[in-house]
């Protein structure tokens, strides 16, 4: 079900962090590190983003004798989204303070 509600401000804040370098692959324990959340809030945030297919997610392999890993990085429907959020954002604001 594909909803069109605003990301949270943890979900912005992680396509930012991918938004660095959009086609390189990131492991979530480094976005997790740099953006500061938890994994109970970033692997669902993840899920959310990759469900809006504002970013792909792919497994790769993990470091020596260790199970496979999740990757991440942006998609372009990404990149596109992240230069429209002060867009929508300064139309919420002419919205509520005329």
């Amino acid at each position: 079900m594909q909803r069109n509600r605003a990301l949270s401000a943890q979900a912005t804040s992680v396509q930012r962090a991918l938004a660095a370098d959009p086609s390189r692959w990131r492991h979530g324990y480094a976005l997790a590190t740099e953006v500061r959340l938890r994994s109970a809030s970033l692997y669902p945030n993840l899920v959310r983003l990759a469900d809006r297919s504002l970013l792909e997610a792919a497994w790769g392999p993990g470091p020596e004798r260790r199970p496979r890993q999740h990757l991440y990085r942006r998609t372009g429907d990404g990149r596109a989204h992240l230069v429209a959020l002060p867009v929508a954002a300064a139309a919420r604001n002419a919205r509520c303070h005329p």
